[in-house]
């Protein structure tokens, strides 16, 4: 079959993230109305903040804004993880960074399936959190094996599905017909299933080890457990939630309010209690908390430099606050981070200076002008200086391990806290995988040096 033939992975990302996105809001129906809120308050930002809006367009993101999207399953095996590493390769999709979440007491560790190119990203940032359960953290060994042979038995993908898979790696692509069909086939992996796997009985006996083990072993699949839109402010949004019946958890994750935003702020809307047929001779009728709304702010992607600074004014906070953030200290909470983090610049000029994020880099029609001209500046401080090149930060694509837990945490309820050490163990991870994951900061860095070297030769120059 001629290449020309197959649809591009981008495009078949595009199309999962749609249909995944209508689904999902028929099955969470707040989630409807959280987007529309996103919406409103997008649409406000830029209007009321032009210069957010001007920044937009110089980056491309106000194009993606309304697509952009995050989600996340968790799975239970080795080989299922594996196998849907293979699935969102076919969508142009690569792990990207290691998160290990043990340490904040939750028995997973992740990595994020996503675009690793500006321009892929560009058609469609969707991006999935993916955990692995941690079975050797669960201490006792009759609950291990019981969970072990429950995830043994189940097949989370169809037929068809790992069919178009074999065939897209094999032939290099998939055409229109069979895109669209995988589509649908791969959705059927995310979907909820109310029928459990387990008895009442062997639920309870999960769930009382950990919420999140009994979410993953007790279902025939990885159900989506939230799909994320991006907004422009997620304060206004944390303040607009409840009018709209939308009950907000007590702190917002992340960094502090900035007119600069770096890295990652999420919020999220408290989990659904949903019903459960347990299996069984005598089949009963239970509840079980999984699937919730959340919502991000995207800032700045942090060299290692500024993600250190970042770690230490984090860390600060978190000491003086004696403890983790929830709604009974969310407050004073709030007010420390904001003192902690006045140390971090928060002016783009300064934050380039200094090195603390990356940038993409821009040729201006000044800059144009002056192409054929002998005394024009030829660094890239005395371009930018002259106004021939303007820079915009690059926007943060991936996680925060701490955000991931605090969100893991808020929606599984106070009581599910456990202590599980810090077992980082990126090698047993990646085996499961089968793959390396690959390195944020070095696609960052990568992508800030395309960007120099496009406006380089688009002003004449041999580098910058």
């Amino acid at each position: 079959m001629p290449v020309h033939d197959f649809v591009s992975p981008d495009s078949i990302r595009a199309q999962f993230s749609a249909a995944m996105s209508l689904m999902y809001k028929q099955e969470v129906p707040l989630y409807g109305t959280l987007l529309e809120l996103v919406s409103e308050i997008n649409q406000q930002v830029m209007v009321e903040q032009p210069q957010v809006a001007q920044a937009l367009r110089w980056t491309g993101e106000i194009e993606r804004l309304d697509q952009e999207r995050h989600g996340a399953i968790r799975v239970g095996t080795a080989e299922e993880l594996a196998t849907i590493a293979r699935l969102f390769a076919v969508m142009g999709m690569h792990p990207v960074g290691y998160y290990d979440l043990s340490c904040a007491g939750v028995p997973v560790h992740s990595t994020a399936f996503r675009a690793v190119h500006e321009q892929a990203l560009h058609i469609s940032p969707f991006r999935v959190f993916t955990s692995l359960l941690r079975l050797e953290l669960i201490d006792n060994p009759q609950l291990r094996a019981l969970a072990e042979g429950i995830l043994a038995k189940r097949k989370i993908f169809t037929p068809r599905a790992l069919e178009l898979i074999t065939q897209c790696e094999r032939d290099g692509g998939l055409n229109a017909a069979d895109a669209k069909a995988f589509v649908q086939e791969a959705l059927h992996t995310f979907r909820w299933h109310q029928d459990a796997t387990v008895s009442a009985e062997q639920y309870q006996q999960l769930h009382d080890q950990h919420r999140l083990i009994a979410d993953v072993v007790a279902f025939k699949g990885p159900h989506i457990n939230h799909l994320t839109p991006r907004t422009l402010d997620i304060d206004a949004i944390q303040r607009g939630m409840p009018a709209k019946g939308i009950p907000p958890k007590a702190v917002v994750e992340g960094p502090p309010t900035r007119r600069h935003p770096i890295l990652l702020r999420q919020t999220s809307f408290k989990a659904l209690q949903e019903k459960v047929a347990f299996s069984g001779q005598h089949g009963s009728e239970g509840s079980h908390t999984a699937r919730f709304g959340e919502i991000e702010q995207r800032g700045a992607a942090l060299t290692p430099k500024g993600r250190e600074l970042y770690d230490r004014l984090l860390d600060a906070t978190r000491n003086a606050l004696g403890g983790a953030p929830a709604e009974a200290n969310a407050e004073r909470y709030m007010a420390l981070l904001q003192d902690s983090f006045a140390a971090f610049p928060d002016d783009l000029a300064q934050m380039r200076e200094q090195g603390l994020a990356y940038f993409r880099y821009f040729a201006t029609d000044k800059g144009l002008a002056a192409r054929g001209q002998h005394d024009r500046p030829t660094t890239l401080d005395g371009l930018i200086e002259a106004g021939h090149v303007h820079f915009e930060a690059l926007v943060y694509e991936d996680f925060l391990p701490v955000s991931a837990a605090g969100i893991f945490q808020s929606n599984l309820g106070d009581d599910a806290q456990a202590e599980y050490g810090s077992n980082a163990n990126r090698e047993a991870f990646e085996a499961a995988l089968g793959l390396r994951v690959q390195d944020e900061l070095t696609l960052y860095a990568q992508s800030e040096q395309r960007s120099l070297q496009a406006c380089a030769q688009t002003l004449g120059l041999d580098s910058l």
